[in-house]
């Protein structure tokens, strides 16, 4: 098929379709996930050579835009992607996600039924489709930002693709996102920046500096070296939380250097060893689960009520594993069926009903 041929009507036993925008790191890996699970791909990339070599490299079956497709990611600069989605939502009648690892601003802008904000916590040290890796999101997070706007049935589809490669699902409001990100990875990444630029102007005047890097500096400035163009939208679009992050940073820096200062022993034992036992105790995923739960929320059919039920799941550390939407054919109320952990079903039973919901439990054998 050439570039400007469109696809065919899909027949009853036809794959289903998706489309990815942007062909880079990210983007070549949802194609090359959705492919391995038998999904026709098209892509689209502002850069045509970029878009062929990821046909090439089997992120996708073909390249152009395709508007049977059923979900489109949108793996493209944050400050681009309102724009695209506007588009996408324009010409498609599926769902439209996108990967930014920003969400207010964009959640914000968009405030379509069918959009589905997205961002898979998850990358490598290769850039571009070079680095695209059907398993890069096995075992990883994909954090989804539903809003009231956002319609039940679209987050539940998202949220079942996704899962099908590999990824731990987890809801957040997309303002607790950004400020959650902006903690655990844009902060970082400036920090490394910054160590790694104060290194490179030292190694000018004292050139055995970089070669003595141990171990310990290269891990830390690791993320240093991923892509930089992408860097200043994402410091734009979630300004506020990293200033308000490097603010923190700042004064924490400030008591080591009082620390050190003072020549203060115990103060410093006490930090490091907060900081070694913090380190040691960082979840590394939800583990096995070994029996599950199933609850059962019944919800009024209006806008906003599974985003409400997903953030609520995830401030209270509970993985939804899988869910289902019923919708009465009489009347105005549906149900949502919640698959989690047996061990945390009371909990999250507990948190709905102190808002105002009534779920019932059922252990699953």
């Amino acid at each position: 098929m050439t570039d400007n041929e469109q696809p065919t009507s899909s027949a009853p036993d036809a794959p289903r379709r998706a489309m990815i925008v942007g062909a880079g790191l990210i983007g070549g890996s949802v194609g090359m996930a959705l492919r391995k699970l038998g999904w026709h791909v098209s892509v689209v990339d502002i850069d045509g050579a970029v878009a062929r070599q990821a046909v090439d490299r089997g992120a996708a079956d073909r390249v152009g835009p395709d508007p049977q497709a059923e979900i489109t990611f949108l793996a493209a600069s944050v400050g681009s992607i309102p724009t695209l989605a506007a588009q996408a939502l324009e010409t498609t009648a599926g769902i439209v996600t996108d990967v930014g690892s920003t969400k207010a601003e964009i959640c914000h802008l968009v405030q379509d039924p069918r959009f589905v904000g997205g961002h898979p916590m998850a990358g490598s040290e290769q850039d571009g489709i070079i680095g695209a890796d059907p398993d890069l999101f096995g075992g990883a997070m994909w954090v989804l930002t539903p809003t009231s706007a956002t319609d039940e049935a679209a987050f539940a589809m998202v949220a079942s693709v996704v899962r099908q490669f590999g990824c731990e699902v987890i809801a957040l409001a997309p303002d607790v996102h950004d400020n959650l990100v902006a903690q655990v990875s844009h902060v970082p990444h400036l920090t490394a920046a910054s160590l790694m630029c104060l290194a490179a102007d030292t190694s000018v005047e004292h050139r055995a500096l970089l070669r003595l890097a141990a171990g310990g500096f290269r891990d830390m400035t690791r993320i240093s070296s991923g892509r930089a163009s992408i860097w200043p939208d994402i410091c734009i679009a979630n300004r506020e939380a990293i200033v308000a992050g490097l603010g923190r940073l700042i004064e924490g820096l400030e008591d080591v250097r009082g620390l050190v200062i003072r020549q203060d022993r115990a103060g410093l034992l006490d930090l490091l060893n907060k900081a070694r036992t913090a380190r040691m105790n960082l979840p590394t995923g939800y583990g096995v689960v070994e029996r599950v739960a199933e609850i059962s929320v019944p919800i009024p059919d209006r806008p906003g009520e599974i985003a409400a039920i997903a953030t609520l799941a995830a401030e209270l550390d509970v993985n939804i594993l899988d869910l289902e939407i019923s919708h009465s054919s009489e009347g105005s109320r549906g149900v949502i069926q919640l698959m989690v952990d047996a061990a945390l079903g009371e909990r999250l039973v507990g948190g709905l009903m102190t808002r105002g919901y009534h779920p019932t439990l059922h252990q699953l054998d």
